[in-house]
This record gives C-alpha cells, structure tokens and sequence, in this order.
C-alpha cells in the first residue's frame, strides 16, 4: 500500500467514510495517475487554438493561457470572460487527444463499484472527453453520472457557483458526500458545503506557478485525508462503510 501521510493527518479509516451515500471524482490526474501525462496534449491544443483564435504567437498564447488559468480557474473561463468566446470549438478542439497512454485499470473499477452510493465524475473538462477517458479505463459502468463544464453552465471550479449547479443538476446532499481532487483549491468549497474531502496529490510540482497550483493550499484544514493512490486509498476504506445504495 502507498497511502501517504500529509500534514500530520491521521490515516484514513472506514468508520471515517461510513456515512457517505454519494462519492464524487475529479477526472483528470484523479481517476488515472499524472505519468499519463494527457495534460501535455491539452496544454499545446490550448495554446495552439488560442494562437489562432487571437491571432498572436505561441509564446504570448501560453502566456495568456496560464494567466487565465490562474486568474479564472480555467483558460476557458478567461477566455469566455475577456474575448466572448463561444466554448463548444475550444472544448471539441483541446480535448480531440490520443489517450492510448491510459492503461486499463479493472482494480480501480472494482474498489469503484464497491463503494455503497451513488459514483459520480465532477470535471472541468467536457463530457466527451471523460466519456473518452473513463471507456480506456475500462470503469465506464461504474458511474451513475457524468458532470462537466457545460452542465454548470462554464462556470469552473474551484469557484463556489460551480458546486452549486453541481449539487442543483445531482441533487446530492453534501454532508453525506466525500470528493476527491488533484487540485488542493479545488476541495475549499466541498469543504465549506460539509463534503468529506480527499486531495489526490499529483508529484512533485514544477518551478511555474501553473505547475504548483495544484499543491497550494494542501496543508489547509479544507483538505482532510491525502493519498498518492487513488486505488490504495480506496480499498483500505471501502470495507465496513454501509451507507444506503
């Protein structure tokens, strides 16, 4: 096993889960490790389509692209905000990537599908693209729900109007839900609704701040279990918690 301890927190436990009736998972470096790297693919898409869609080059394109992501939560939103773009182009444009590098994962699927509750996929990416994902897993038909940017209306996390379509569209009680992000922000909000919360730590950050965002915050009370095995984590929890189906 290769739970990690962060932050001085105690180890997971089952009786810390046993309440929970709805468990919800970010997609990207979440359900599959970071060493598959499909971000890389995104991040030239992005730059590539903001190049061309504000006619200016690659390097002032990736300028603008990390400061949005930074400054909005996702270069979408910056791009939305400050140049009126319409998003169906970009999310169809960024997301069309080769996903080979995603192994199948019948082990994941499987402490999946034993959790008690309703699983869910909360993401800032598309639909397609976690559909995409989620079938080279082979874990598609663990899933009761997909929800992803559209469906909160581009509103991205971590801003808190974001969970709230989520919970809207899901009808799910928070203080009977546990989410599990790679990115610590993004877990502040599920926080302060009362949702358990567990921070899939990424590795080891880059120099940029666009690489350490993922890592700000993580010491903070918001995140309350850690662990750099999504799949670990899962098993050592699953087996006494007895929430309703």
């Amino acid at each position: 096993m290769t739970m990690t301890l962060h932050g001085g927190r105690p180890p997971a436990a089952p009786r810390d889960f046993a309440a929970v009736e709805t468990w919800i998972f970010d997609l990207d470096n979440t359900l599959y490790p970071p060493e598959c790297d499909l971000f890389a693919q995104v991040d030239q898409r992005m730059t590539a389509f903001i190049s061309r869609y504000l006619d200016i080059d690659a390097t002032e394109a990736r300028r603008i692209q990390k400061d949005f992501y930074i400054e909005h939560g996702t270069t979408l939103s910056g791009l939305m905000t400050v140049y009126g773009l319409e998003p169906a182009e970009f999310l169809h444009f960024v997301h069309d990537i080769d996903v080979s590098a995603v192994l199948a994962d019948a082990a994941l699927g499987h402490a999946i599908d034993a959790l008690p509750g309703r699983k869910l996929i909360f993401t800032n990416g598309s639909l397609a693209h976690a559909e995409n994902v989620i079938a080279r897993l082979g874990i598609d038909h663990v899933f009761h729900g997909i929800f992803d940017i559209v469906s909160t209306q581009y509103e991205p996390k971590p801003r808190k109007r974001a969970y709230e379509r989520f919970l809207d569209a899901s009808g799910i009680d928070p203080v009977r839900a546990v989410m599990f992000e790679d990115i610590a922000r993004n877990l502040e909000v599920p926080h302060e609704l009362g949702m358990k919360t567990v921070w899939v730590r990424p590795g080891i950050a880059g120099p940029e701040r666009h690489h350490s965002l993922s890592h700000e915050g993580a010491e903070g009370p918001h995140v309350h279990h850690v662990t750099d095995n999504l799949r670990d984590f899962l098993e050592r929890i699953a087996p006494v918690s007895a929430a309703p189906e």
